[in-house]
């Protein structure tokens, strides 16, 4: 996997502080996506056990809530292969920080299997987040007034509770 950018302090994309892993490569190819370049899985720079050090040092300091997932699109099956190993390190290392991922992937799209972003590895990679804000940009549905979303149609759903109740639980932050 390859990744286009590193955010550490980043206050837009999760609650509280963050460090934001922009990975690349997406299938998605929303209208007026505002990373265009992270959709070629080739972009940026190989994800490496040394940016993965790198990454558990910048989330260390009690000022930082937790890690964020961005993109391109972490859901892609490629992608949620790299970043399970390194998911699990983060919980084993630092266990009271949250994660976040952001993806065009609705919660129904990664958990029907067959379906192109569940792979083996997705139902074990959900436990391991708190946060999913699911489903595309919709350009038509672009409000501007929304926290932690671009359009409208995006959820952001509590993965434990949903997990836990087996339907859609909304976070509530």
């Amino acid at each position: 996997m390859n990744y286009a950018s590193i955010k550490n302090c980043d206050i837009a994309n999760g609650e509280g502080v963050r460090v934001t892993l922009f990975v690349s490569g997406c299938t998605n190819h929303c209208e007026n996506c505002f990373q265009p370049e992270t959709w070629d899985f080739n972009y940026g720079q190989p994800f490496t056990p040394a940016v993965e050090d790198k990454l558990i040092e910048m989330l260390r300091p009690g000022f930082i809530n937790g890690l964020t997932l961005l993109g391109g699109e972490p859901m892609e099956p490629q992608n949620q292969r790299a970043l399970l190993p390194f998911l699990r390190r983060v919980r084993r290392e630092l266990p009271q920080k949250t994660i976040w991922a952001f993806s065009g992937f609705t919660w129904e799209e990664l958990n029907t299997p067959g379906s192109h972003p569940c792979c083996e590895v997705t139902p074990e990679l959900l436990t391991l987040l708190d946060v999913l804000v699911d489903g595309r940009f919709v350009q038509a549905l672009y409000d501007i007034s929304l926290r932690f979303r671009g359009s409208s149609n995006q959820r952001i759903i509590d993965v434990p509770q949903t997990l836990a109740a087996g339907h859609i639980v909304p976070w509530q932050g």
